[in-house]
């Protein structure tokens, strides 16, 4: 699958989505609206489990594209579309009933780390440098990092990293929590897809589906609001051919044979 803005490669059940727009992949209003149509198929695509998310080059995003800035200043309601639009591609992927892994291959920068913050887990080339350097331009993180950083990290955290705009090592990000592995940039995919197996084989897709959803959610509800939901999903579980065929092998002592219903 080849799109305008990011090719789509498919091994396996693992569709891996490459953003390509050079010179540094910056998330223009076109861009983000091919992203969000590329994971919109995916997350109807039934062949796809999981998805991994990196870039083309020396750069993983480097941001939003500052030149479509020029033409919004004065007017209002258009920076607030480029915002809704940058936060709705982060919320879209965070949404997600699949994994999503951010292989974050070089720079991470400003709306760059705000879509990795979006992604269910996070890996880095040890070449990679991530920040949110908006505050050097008179403006904000507003695809979601003034949010997500916090949630992640804590307030006092992502206070400092915004409004220092420090651009972190991959050391560093590792040590807050932002990202949850380092590697050697020729062994960036193949971990990726590593962990993506691991997230999704021997599993079936109505449980993963129903534990993101669960997870993902209850970081923006009350504890009791997140138990209902977990036990409401479980329940569901049980009118599922999956779960009465994973119990089932479980008491055979056999590898089950999920059909993902």
């Amino acid at each position: 699958m080849t799109d305008t803005f990011a090719n789509v490669k498919k091994e396996g059940s693992i569709s891996i989505v490459n953003i390509d727009n050079p010179p540094a992949n910056t998330l223009s209003s076109e861009c983000i609206n091919n992203l969000r149509s590329i994971f919109q198929e995916l997350a109807e695509d039934e062949e796809t489990s999981a998805i991994i998310l990196t870039g083309s080059g020396r750069f993983f995003v480097a941001g939003a594209d500052i030149k479509e800035f020029v033409s919004s200043f004065g007017q209002q309601e258009k920076a607030l579309k480029m915002a809704e639009a940058g936060q709705a591609i982060c919320n879209e992927i965070e949404e997600m009933k699949k994994p999503v892994i951010a292989a974050i291959n070089g720079p991470a920068l400003g709306g760059g780390l705000e879509l990795a913050l979006g992604c269910h887990f996070r890996i880095a080339s040890n070449k990679a440098i991530l920040g949110l350097p908006e505050l050097k331009l008179g403006l904000l993180p507003t695809f979601g990092g003034t949010q997500r950083l916090s949630r992640i990290t804590n307030t006092a955290t992502a206070l400092n990293l915004i409004l220092t705009s420090k651009q972190l090592s991959p050391d560093e990000a590792l040590n807050l929590g932002i990202i949850q592995m380092i590697t050697e940039p020729d062994d960036l995919l193949p971990t990726a897809k590593a962990i993506a197996q691991s997230f999704i084989e021997g599993k079936s897709m109505t449980s993963i589906s129903r534990t993101i959803e669960c997870v993902i959610k209850g970081t923006k509800e009350d504890l009791q609001a997140g138990l209902e939901r977990e036990r409401v999903r479980f329940a569901e579980l049980f009118l599922t051919e999956d779960a009465k065929e994973g119990v089932q092998a479980f008491i055979e002592k056999r590898q089950p044979e999920f059909k993902h219903v």
